[in-house]
């Protein structure tokens, strides 16, 4: 739906907000404290019928009054129909307000006449008496004009200008400077501002832009400059974990972080992306001052279980929240709050993780019953960690800034085992300044992060790392399959693979899993599958072919039909034995 006519403040639109329905509201100034949100046109809108209110795009707008028969044929829930009952008990008090207000001024015009009839009558006896008093008064005292001329003088400078003010006419051009204030809006700037009614918030500079006028990243460049002309080096080292740096780069967007024993180092690229990323795991050595923030955590899976483990290890304060209950206690035993509902998490804490299976399980916490949404205000950060699509994130995103809060998607990769240790890597896109906030519980559940920029992109980047890593897992059970049925030691094949530049962690532990039989999760099959179906997708999506992915995923899926769908995504193996 679209807007197809200019609204402004004090207009009633239907808005469509996300998954529901389109639904009666009025144009209103938002709080002060709530913040437009970047990017597309948006209008903030209060919803009839509800306590709900939120940034609305132009675009999802349409006025109330043409498309009201339309709106009401295509909803008949019991809510809606109180909704519209809402709008219309509204426009009959603005309407009995305004009839009282026209017979107010019929009133008023009907008074001004009478008082003017009466005040010429007045006016004109008085004048009559007035004019026979000072004609005598003139008559008896007249002065010579040497002393008139004598008293001017001597009134001074300061009355001679007065007097000259008052008598002169008006010129025509700019207006004295002590009148300018007083001039009104001609008819053109009154539109204007009417029209500009919801952009009237002044944004401060992106941190990337911060110039060598302020002074704060003048005292860095100078600290900086006594650095590299000591060390010989041209790069810039930040000391401290907990200052990401991001406002330190002048006027160029594109920078990578890369670690230097225990600090930060900045060096410029052209990957128009930024990585923050410790010397080694932070939540190994330790060296973490965890945030004072209030943190949630919703989604205990493989992941989320290592995850929330390692924030409490490191300090932070951690309420929990899990569709099955029992995951939550072994947690609350080491010192988390437990939450009864998605929607208690966020409104209790300051920054609340989500890490779930797939993007209707994501979508599900954020829209559903006492879901993320309905916890959500002004100031809030929620940060989705589930591997999704990029259109899911896109709608998260859009649902959660239209309440006023912020948003950050921040996928993971990794593996059990690597969550368990603290040693993922995080891949985050959104709000920055939720970046910034997040970087001890960044430290603690991971050895990387990268800021991947706008909103999808760290979607996209998550999609495309497992659609390589489930197609290499589905090559090398194939070479294992292919080595048994030729007569080949598959351990001899391990060792070789081993000992060549294929060599990594990776392959070693899950020709492993092959080798013994043994394919406890580690990262699930189903998921692996997800995602690779997730991957062709996103080529579709710009006509861009994946065919290596396309046959990895016809595998996994045969796995699938094996009954292998929760076992380690290695159990892809079964899938060319049967």
């Amino acid at each position: 739906m679209a807007a197809t006519v200019s609204l402004r403040q004090g207009d009633l639109v239907w808005g469509k907000l996300g998954r529901y329905p389109p639904w009666p509201g009025k144009i209103v100034n938002p709080p002060k404290d709530l913040k437009k949100p970047r990017g597309k046109k948006c209008l903030f809108v209060k919803f009839f019928g509800t306590e709900d209110h939120a940034w609305i795009k132009v675009e999802q707008l349409k006025p109330y009054h043409p498309h009201k028969e339309e709106m009401i044929k295509a909803n008949k829930g019991k809510r809606f129909q109180q909704a519209v009952d809402a709008v219309e008990e509204y426009l009959k008090k603005v309407k009995a307000k305004q009839e009282q207000n026209s017979s107010d001024d019929k009133g008023k015009k009907e008074g001004k006449k009478e008082g003017k009839k009466e005040g010429k009558k007045e006016g004109k006896k008085e004048g009559k008496k007035e004019g026979k008093k000072e004609g005598k008064k003139e008559g008896k005292s007249k002065k010579p004009a040497g002393e008139k001329k004598r008293k001017a003088s001597d009134s001074g400078p300061g009355s001679a200008i007065k007097k000259s003010r008052e008598q002169s006419p008006r010129k025509r051009g700019r207006p004295p400077k002590e009148e300018k204030g007083t001039i009104s809006p001609q008819p053109s700037s009154l539109k204007k501002l009417a029209m500009k009614t919801v952009s009237r918030f002044s944004w401060p500079p992106p941190t990337s832009e911060r110039t060598a006028d302020d002074p704060h990243f003048r005292h860095f460049l100078l600290s900086q400059t006594e650095k590299e002309d000591s060390a010989g080096d041209s790069s810039w080292l930040l000391h401290g974990h907990r200052t990401l740096g991001t406002e330190m780069v002048l006027k160029k967007p594109s920078v990578t972080y890369q670690a230097i024993s225990k600090r930060l180092k900045v060096s410029e690229e052209d990957t128009g992306s930024t990585s923050i990323q410790a010397a080694d795991s932070t939540a190994i050595n330790g060296n973490i001052t965890p945030t004072d923030k209030k943190i949630g955590f919703l989604g205990l899976g493989l992941m989320g279980s290592g995850i929330v483990s390692n924030l409490l290890k490191k300090g932070h304060t951690v309420t929990v929240w899990n569709r099955t209950a029992e995951k939550c206690d072994l947690f609350v035993q080491e010192g988390a709050h437990l939450g009864r509902t998605p929607a208690e998490v966020v409104s209790t804490c300051d920054i609340t993780f989500a890490c779930v299976a797939d993007p209707k399980a994501a979508k599900d916490l954020v829209l559903g019953p006492s879901g993320v949404l309905q916890g959500i205000r002004p100031g809030k950060c929620y940060v989705d960690m589930s591997t999704v699509d990029p259109e899911t994130v896109a709608e998260l995103a859009q649902v959660i800034v239209s309440r006023g809060g912020r948003f950050l998607e921040a996928p993971v990769a990794g593996n059990q085992q690597l969550s368990n240790d603290g040693m993922l890597i995080i891949l985050a896109a959104g709000d920055q300044g939720v970046y910034e906030d997040c970087s001890s519980c960044f430290q603690a559940m991971g050895k990387t992060s990268f800021f991947l920029g706008e909103v999808g992109n760290a979607a996209r980047m998550m999609l495309i790392i497992n659609m390589v890593q489930g197609s290499f897992m589905a090559t090398i059970a194939e070479g294992m399959t292919l080595a048994q049925v030729t007569g080949q030691s598959q351990q001899t094949l391990l060792d070789i693979l081993i000992q060549s530049q294929l060599s990594s962690i990776f392959l070693d532990q899950k020709c492993q899993n092959i080798l013994q039989g043994n394919f406890k999760p580690d990262f699930y099959l189903k998921y692996i599958q997800k995602d690779l179906r997730l991957a062709i997708a996103l080529g579709d999506s710009v006509n861009h072919p994946t065919p290596m992915a396309a046959a990895a995923n016809e595998v996994y899926k045969r796995a699938k039909a094996l009954d292998q769908s929760d076992n380690d995504m290695s159990a892809v193996y079964r899938a060319y034995i049967h």
